[in-house]
């Protein structure tokens, strides 16, 4: 029998949201602070996903302040396909608020936004027999909307906000058969996540609540997979049903650390007594019949296309003067905007750390100030290797610590900057170059960053926890990059490559 494997979206990509228009699937993800906002994929079997780009891509769809912090912006959202066009709502709650998109391809380009004059957030949308456009928010309170305008029509109405437990959010109303299923999240997104649902005759209501609710959770269960919840449900060409749906994977020591973020998750879903019934959710489930493998990304980005690749992110903005892959064809030239990564506003290109075992290699060519590669959770708690006056060092920023650890001389030319994560052989929590020992103190990190020159010996072998949520606090995960504070540098190529799960 054929499997598939979980997550099947790995890495930093909570809250996902999917539709199928014919055998095609589309799915998004919340973005939070980073730009381009809103990565879209597609899949021809809900298992192999490619991102094609990202909804919000320019700057008059996104508008992310200097002042907006870590992870807010973009939250939970919704992608639907109606009478020939592409539906994306979501929140900036550090700005615009409610608003939707569409577009005639999945592709792009997608419209400017369309404000929707509601308060809450995870915003939903769903139509009925007469064409009326609903719109679900957290809370959970339901509108009828105009979704060329974004005017209210009715409500907004509350409806069923769950079984009681804190947080109801990430509303999906859906029409099966002659009910309306209205299907949320509640017990916050941490350890006590859940998926529940109900169902009514009309989108208004009243909703029966489901008798085996919550109908998904993991919480007080010893499983691989943790705080499961804010799901989506979609049907196959084959008639089976599928929820994709985000999950952590905690690794360590009490209370166990998730460094990749909330990643998404597939299960499939049976019906009994009108009632859909999934999980657990295993890391390894039976296949859906289709089964189209896809091409994945090179793990060697040589920077000689003409646009950066879909994945490539940056916190709140990316101006055209920070980078540029013409100034110097075949690199990626950074210029700074910022003197620090420890405040907003600096300049920052990576992607998301997707594996737990992994190698990051890039090749540096210093220029005129300070550039190196940074593993980033958000402006408080990063580790970089950091080239700057003919050495490298690495720095540790923890909270309010900042910490450089090691030092090392520099020969003239490029450099090839290595930054290293792996599961095994954990060090103490602590900061710790190599032959430094922490007696007394527990092993028990999720993981350990090294860093490097080229193969040489570590420079420094950090602990992973301070990298991870528990930790930090925020929505994200971790995001490894090149950056620049001073002056200007160029990467001719970057190299991401998976060691492990």
């Amino acid at each position: 029998m054929r499997t598939y494997d979980n997550p099947v979206i790995a890495g930093f990509h909570p809250d996902p949201s999917v539709c199928r228009v014919g055998e095609d699937y589309y799915l998004v993800c919340s973005s939070f602070e980073y730009v381009p906002g809103v990565p879209l994929f597609r899949s021809r079997d809900l298992v192999h996903w490619r991102q094609i780009g990202n909804v919000l891509d320019r700057p008059g769809q996104l508008e992310l302040p200097d002042d907006a912090v870590a992870s807010g912006g973009i939250y939970a959202p919704t992608i639907r396909y109606h009478d020939g066009r592409f539906y994306m709502i979501t929140t900036n709650v550090s700005g615009q608020g409610n608003f939707l998109v569409t577009s005639d391809r999945p592709e792009g380009p997608w419209s400017d936004p369309v404000r929707i004059d509601l308060p809450g957030v995870d915003p939903d949308l769903a139509w009925d027999e007469d064409g009326s456009c609903w719109c679900a928010v957290s809370g959970v309170r339901l509108a009828r909307i105009d979704p060329a305008t974004g005017k209210v029509l009715e409500g907004p109405l509350p409806v069923w906000s769950g079984t009681g437990l804190q947080h109801p959010e990430a509303p999906h109303l859906y029409r099966v058969g002659d009910w309306w299923y209205l299907m949320l999240a509640e017990g916050g997104t941490a350890h006590g996540h859940g998926v529940s649902i109900a169902r009514a005759r009309s989108p208004r209501g009243p909703y029966e609540p489901a008798p085996a609710n919550p109908i998904l959770s993991h919480r007080g269960t010893d499983l691989p997979i943790q705080c499961t919840g804010h799901a989506d449900l979609v049907q196959a060409p084959d008639g089976t049903w599928w929820m994709l749906l985000l999950g952590t994977r905690p690794r360590g020591f009490f209370p166990s650390f998730h460094v990749l973020g909330r990643e998404t998750f597939l299960a499939p879903v049976e019906w009994a007594d009108g009632w859909p019934r999934v999980g657990p959710v295993r890391e390894r489930h039976p296949a859906p019949a289709a089964w189209h493998p896809v091409e994945l990304p090179p793990e060697l980005d040589d920077f000689d296309a003409e646009h950066l690749a879909p994945y490539w992110l940056s916190p709140r903005s990316r101006p055209e003067g920070s980078w540029s892959l013409s100034e110097r064809p075949g690199q990626l030239t950074l210029h700074a905007t910022g003197d620090s990564l420890d405040r907003p506003g600096h300049t920052f290109v990576g992607r998301r750390q997707q594996h737990s075992d992994c190698r990051i290699e890039a090749c540096l060519e210093p220029g005129t100030g300070r550039a190196g590669l940074s593993v980033r959770l958000d402006e408080a708690h990063h580790y970089d290797l950091e080239v700057a006056g003919g050495e490298v060092s690495v720095i540790a920023r923890i909270a309010p610590l900042r910490q450089r650890l090691a030092r090392q001389s520099l020969a003239p030319g490029p450099v090839t900057l290595v930054v290293e994560v792996r599961t095994s052989s954990p060090v103490p929590p602590t900061a710790t170059v190599p032959g430094e020992e922490a007696p007394g103190i527990r092993p028990g990190g999720p993981d350990t960053i090294a860093f490097r020159v080229a193969d040489g010996e570590p420079l420094a072998e950090l602990d992973g926890r301070y990298l991870s949520t528990q930790v930090a606090g925020g929505f994200t995960g971790r995001v490894i990059g090149m950056y620049v504070t001073e002056g200007s540098a160029s990467f001719d190529w970057f190299a991401y490559t998976p060691s492990g799960s």
